[in-house]
């Protein structure tokens, strides 16, 4: 067979470039000759994590809608004619064979100029409540490609398949080896237990707050518990004040030597392989990529989301005994609380873990890539 050319578009946040990235490094696994060219929007988190996976990638001008009236809103009917016509001319260039959207306004332009092309389409929807963009999409393409069940709400029953969130292939149960290569990066005390808070690629303000909170109350709980902090690149500057500040009045007491905090996490592997509990948001790739590391989770789901899916995904396993989670709302009184007593509650961790293990799909790249070669079997022919 020849090789494929494939196009892939989407992002704006790592829940969208993560799962593409995977997508991509399935197809090359598939057939290496495989040519493959992503399409991001022009400033956003893909131009720099796209290329540093070693794919090329060109930007639409395309931008989001603003909840709140602003002028850059006016803009928009601009950038969206000027984005279509960009796709189109990538398109006409690249001659791709396969069209695929990862969700998020960037994918908009693209997706639906192959679809005007007769490009065979694919999107891929990894929330449990669908996205604008894609539930637009889905009426066009010809497969969709989702992580819950029930998605009948928002798309045409016959074009969907379940296949589970790509994920990072790092991400794994943790083997020994694993843990004791975690506890020497991230020099930990092997004899403590160990706490995982991360709120997403661009950090979270409301954890941030919370642990802030904790550690000025006196991190209570926190008796023999090591953590590991990912702020946020936007709130790092304001963190190591912050923790500079408590180590000089003695916050904390003797816990805080044991709070690792870090703008952005590079061994997530190692992050999850030494963590007994994890506090995370609940986008669509960190639920995916919990549920394969086998992690107990406290969920704590953003309210500033579309359709506030965040929710509807950490309840999908809240519902199943899969997982726990606090509300954004009350996670400054509630949420360091809640993690605690789960890190001393053994059997509980236990019970999480084996039910979380049950929506792991470590197989979903490889799944997506299937039905890619099917369409473009039931097309028929070559583009090229």
């Amino acid at each position: 067979m020849e090789p494929i050319r494939a196009i892939i578009s989407g992002g704006g946040t790592g829940g969208h470039i993560f799962p593409a990235i995977s997508i991509a490094n399935a197809l090359k696994a598939a057939d290496p000759r495989t040519e493959i060219l992503f399409v991001g929007a022009e400033g956003r988190m893909e131009m720099e994590k796209v290329p540093a996976a070693g794919y090329r990638i060109t930007g639409l001008p395309v931008a989001g809608l603003q909840r709140r009236l602003t002028v850059s809103n006016l803009a928009l009917p601009f950038k969206l004619a000027r984005s279509l016509r960009m796709a189109s001319g990538l398109i006409d260039g690249f001659r791709p064979d396969i069209a695929i959207g990862v969700g998020g306004y960037a994918s908009a332009p693209l997706l639906w100029s192959a679809c005007r092309k007769g490009i065979p389409s694919l999107i891929q929807e990894q929330n449990g409540f669908a996205g604008l963009t894609n539930k637009i999409l889905g009426k066009k393409v010809d497969r969709i490609c989702v992580a819950y069940e029930g998605m009948e709400r928002f798309f045409p029953a016959d074009k969907i398949v379940l296949t589970g969130n790509p994920i990072r292939k790092e991400i794994t149960p943790a083997t020994d080896m694993m843990k004791k290569e975690a506890a020497e990066y991230y020099r930990l005390d092997p004899g403590r237990k160990c706490m995982f808070i991360v709120g997403g690629s661009l950090g979270s303000g409301t954890l941030n707050r919370s642990v802030r909170l904790w550690i000025e109350e006196g991190c209570p709980g926190g008796e023999d518990v090591e953590v590991i902090w990912q702020c946020g690149r936007y709130y790092k500057a304001d963190t190591d004040a912050f923790m500079e500040k408590a180590r000089a009045e003695g916050l904390g007491g003797g816990t805080l030597r044991y709070i690792h905090h870090f703008d952005f996490i590079k061994r997530m592997d190692l992050a999850y392989a030494a963590a007994d509990v994890v506090v995370s948001r609940s986008g669509a790739s960190s639920v995916s990529e919990l549920a394969a590391a086998h992690k107990a989770t406290v969920f704590v789901p953003s309210p500033n989301v579309a359709e506030d899916h965040q929710t509807h995904n950490a309840m999908a396993l809240v519902k199943k005994g899969a997982a726990m989670a606090v509300t954004d709302a009350e996670a400054p009184a509630r949420l360091m609380a809640t993690a605690c007593g789960l890190v001393k509650d053994p059997a509980k961790i236990a019970g999480l873990e084996k039910n979380i293990a049950t929506f792991a799909r470590p197989d979903a790249a490889e799944a997506i890539v299937r039905e890619i070669y099917s369409l473009l079997q039931a097309a028929g022919k070559k583009r090229h």
